[in-house]
């Protein structure tokens, strides 16, 4: 058991545990990825990696090193790692690098002096500084402390000599003294200096490399509507407070710039606005409308109350929006008369979307329907697929009625003439957006705007949970 107050150990090119060896950098300028003839110990784990570079620099480098920590009682002990090189015949030196405080070291001179420890050892205790003091001295680790004389650096390198150590005059001489005693080893052929390997390719640091310009790292997230980088944060480079003082943009200028990234015409922007204020909300009984009142009513927050009321949005709810824009497009590019299309759709089975009121019809007409038409009438040089789509209700609503174009057919199919007939887009362009989901983004807008407010007035009105009433459902159970 290492520690516990140790940065580890390591076998260089095997094996290693904790942040021995420190950076990658250092385990190539150590030569800690082969595995050399040395065995070392020390307490601190700072010392352990200048021991690292003092025994690459001197031997043939490290077999293996440990930092026992500088705890008052480790688990390991110096002696414990000591007699591990003893028994290891790779091991053919051995290095020690104390420190003052605790008796560990008079361990390992008793190890010398009765033969358990036989090989070369090199040793030394930091901290003989302290005995300059009239005063103990207490360094960083707890251990590091002399409770008497005998813990001094000093008593304990000289004890360590006298029991057959190596031991040097001061540290400066310590790298020295390895070298010395290494050299003895070869010369007698107890080491035999094995040839270098190659050394490792180590993967560049990218910070390193991305500050010298040598290096980009792709980006995780694109985006081209915004930026936040500047003084002041811009929609579609226009900046913010540009948009807010140009009466021209407004909101739906602003949400020109960002979802279709340029000015756009003055009309166009007041349509969208137009759009948002006809469709911000129809009453409590609606899918979206009621679970926000439902959510708002259970106790839950606005975001979750919104959440509930949005989740709703979808073909049947909403979503009408796109499905007219899309199936008005196909019927009018390919160039289907109107009653063509309506036949198109019976023969399929398919509702047309974007046709039929509940309870308006020719002669009760919904009066957003009328304001949009006029809205659009007025401002587009032409409106060729709302002409399409007014021919299609002639033909609908000689069947019945209330076969009326709805609102959210009359926003789509005139949303798509605005995109065509503008000159600020290509026709792919165009029908990619609405491809992309362009008018359901709209009534999502729009509609949050009223889902929001429905949320404030049930707080408002301090509505209690609510419950559905039971004479209300049809049970079939």
């Amino acid at each position: 058991i290492i520690g516990p107050a140790t940065v580890g150990g390591m076998m260089p090119g095997r094996f290693r545990i904790g942040n021995a060896g420190g950076a990658l950098e250092n385990l190539l300028l150590a030569k800690l990825y082969r595995p050399g003839s040395i065995g070392y110990t020390t307490k601190s784990g700072g010392m352990s990696n200048e021991l690292n570079n003092i025994v690459a620099l001197n031997t043939d480098g490290v077999r293996e090193g440990i930092a026992i920590g500088g705890d008052r009682w480790p688990g390991v002990r110096f002696l414990d790692v000591l007699l591990r090189f003893e028994a290891d015949p790779n091991i053919k030196m051995m290095v020690l690098l104390g420190e003052v405080g605790g008796r560990e070291e008079y361990l390992v001179g008793e190890a010398l002096a009765d033969g358990r420890l036989s090989k070369p050892l090199v040793a030394w205790c930091c901290g003989t500084a302290a005995e300059a003091f009239d005063y103990e001295v207490q360094f960083g680790h707890a251990g590091a402390r002399a409770r008497g004389d005998e813990e001094t650096a000093g008593a304990k390198n000289r004890a360590l000599a006298k029991a057959g150590a190596h031991v040097p005059r001061s540290f400066d001489e310590f790298g020295d003294l390895i070298a010395a005693v290494y050299q003895v080893l070869v010369k007698a052929g107890a080491i035999v200096v094995a040839a270098e390997p190659s050394v490792p390719k180590l993967p560049s640091d990218y910070d390193a490399l991305k500050k010298k310009g040598l290096v980009r790292k792709p980006a995780n997230i694109v985006c081209s509507i915004s930026d936040d980088r500047g003084a002041e944060a811009t929609y579609a480079g226009v900046p913010i407070s540009e948009v807010a003082k140009d009466e021209q943009l407004g909101v739906g200028g602003a949400i020109c710039l960002l979802w279709f990234r340029r000015r756009l015409p003055p009309y166009f922007c007041k349509f969208i606005e137009l759009c948002m204020i006809t469709t911000a909300d129809h009453g409590p009984c609606v899918s979206g409308a009621h679970n926000t009142i439902v959510a708002a009513r259970a106790g839950k927050d606005l975001v979750s109350s919104l959440i509930s009321g949005l989740a709703t949005i979808g073909p049947r709810f909403g979503g009408a929006l796109d499905d007219a824009a899309r199936m008005f497009c196909e019927a009018f590019d390919l160039k289907l008369t109107p009653e063509k299309f309506v036949e198109k759709c019976k023969a399929e089975k398919t509702v047309i979307a974007g046709i039929g009121h509940r309870i308006k019809s020719l002669d009760n007409p919904d009066a957003r329907v009328v304001l949009i038409k006029e809205y659009v009438k007025k401002h587009l040089p032409s409106t060729p697929l709302l002409d399409f789509a007014l021919a299609v209700e002639q033909v609908t609503t000689k069947k019945k009625a209330s076969l009326i174009l709805n609102v959210d057919g009359c926003i789509a199919v005139c949303f798509v003439d605005l995109l065509r007939t503008c000159g600020e887009f290509s026709r792919s362009e165009a029908d990619d957006f609405v491809t992309h989901g362009v008018l359901n983004g709209l009534f999502v807008s729009s509609r949050t705007l009223g889902l929001v407010g429905h949320f404030l007035d049930q707080r408002r009105l301090k509505q209690p949970l609510y419950r559905h009433p039971q004479d209300d459902v049809t049970y079939l159970a």
